[in-house]
């Protein structure tokens, strides 16, 4: 189980430094969609040489010109760019294309999804492997938590990696880690913790014990 750092609201330096003390405890970096429109792809290009052993994920949270702009993730260096499932199907297409072209993944982001089973059973036959579910800030600001969905998306996948997301802190990721998924994604409960160094090496440990 793979613990993914979702980099959102930081400026571009202090997230670098946040990366540089936390790296020992995380897997993937993710650059996240709100650091994507305020530098761009630089993060993403900065990232991969900075720390080649950590995964890249660009959040780019596409919904038209999948190929042209999941190009645009790999090409800066990312491992996985993400597409919202809400999209029309041709757009995803293109984003596995372009993956599949680049020796690289793509997950769908269920976000706002409102039918996950038939979704996944109608992405998974074009070949879609990777599926997250999402709760975000606002609709996290109404209550919402992605359990739900992730006991969901758990129960109907064949054979896909699954992430989860959404609000995720020391106190709840073992809730999500017994339900198994792939990835767990945190954001603020580590970049907004007092301590993020002992809030991330709590996660992993949190996630190790899951795993045996």
């Amino acid at each position: 189980m793979k613990l993914q750092l979702a980099l959102d609201d930081l400026d571009f330096d202090d997230a670098t430094e946040l990366i540089s003390t936390v790296q020992e405890f995380i897997d993937i970096i993710e650059v996240g969609t709100p650091m994507i429109t305020r530098y761009g792809m630089e993060p993403v290009r900065r990232y991969h040489t900075e720390f080649p052993h950590l995964e890249i994920l660009a959040d780019t949270k596409i919904m038209d010109v999948g190929a042209y702009v999941a190009a645009l993730a790999f090409e800066a260096g990312a491992d996985y760019c993400t597409v919202l499932s809400v999209t029309d199907i041709s757009t995803i297409k293109g984003c596995v294309e372009m993956a599949a072209t680049h020796g690289r993944n793509v997950y769908v982001d269920m976000i706002c999804q409102p039918d996950i089973p038939a979704r996944v059973a109608e992405l998974e036959d074009i070949g879609v492997c990777h599926f997250g579910v999402h709760t975000g800030v606002d609709q996290q600001a109404q209550g919402r938590t992605p359990l739900d969905d992730l006991s969901v998306l758990t129960e109907c996948t064949k054979h896909s990696m699954i992430a989860v997301a959404g609000g995720i802190s020391p106190t709840t990721i073992l809730s999500y880690a017994k339900l198994g998924p792939e990835v767990i994604v945190v954001g603020s409960g580590i970049t907004h913790s007092e301590n993020p160094v002992t809030a991330a090496s709590s996660m992993r440990e949190a996630l190790h014990t899951v795993s045996l």
